[in-house]
Formats: structure tokens, C-alpha cells, sequence
């Protein structure tokens, strides 16, 4: 797995500037758009609310893309995240691979 030092764009980043931006949508007409609360997109655009299977499969109907890229812009920023943390990595770096596994 190629990982970089730099942070990827996050949900929040890639809604609000590849997404609602560019269409003039509003986090209340998104709302409406993916039958949820406003609050939920509010924690969407503001990450602090992560994509899971449901929103990632309503994100792409409503914008016409697949869940694929909604939570694999998930993963990058989780795994990004993970391996940036020390605790995190720490832990990681503790595991020892099976030799039947290799």
C-alpha cells in the first residue's frame, strides 16, 4: 500500500468543493436531495461524520456516481489518519506477520 505524507481530501473537502459548489447546493437542498436531516450533511461537509455503506450508496444516487468512490474517499482519509497517528502506528508496528502468511 503506497501511503504519503500528505493528508488526502476528506469527504467534507470533496463535497463541498467538487460537488456543492459547483452545483450551488446549499446543505439544506442536499438534505432534501438524500432524505436525511440536515445535521447529518452538516457533519458530512464539517468530517465529522463518516460515509458508511448507506450514505456512500444515497451519495451516488443523488450526484450520479458510484459508492465506490464515496468510500474509498473514506478509506484514504481513515487509513491516512491510522497511519499518522503514533499510537496508532505503534500498535500496528507491534503485530508480527505468520510465517504461513507471508
Amino acid at each position: 500500500m503506497l501511503m504519503t505524507k500528505r493528508k488526502p481530501a476528506t469527504i467534507g473537502e470533496i463535497l463541498n468543493e467538487e460537488f456543492m459548489q459547483p452545483l450551488a447546493l446549499t446543505q439544506a437542498a442536499l438534505a432534501e436531495a438524500m432524505g436525511v436531516p440536515r445535521k447529518h450533511v452538516n457533519e458530512l461537509c464539517n468530517d465529522r461524520r463518516s460515509v458508511t455503506a448507506a450514505t456512500a450508496l444515497i451519495l451516488a444516487r443523488v450526484f450520479g456516481n458510484s459508492a465506490d468512490f464515496w468510500l474509498n474517499v473514506q478509506r484514504r482519509s481513515d487509513l491516512w489518519a491510522v497511519m499518522n497517528t503514533p499510537d496508532e502506528r505503534a500498535r500496528i508496528d507491534r503485530a508480527k506477520p505468520l510465517p504461513s502468511a507471508a
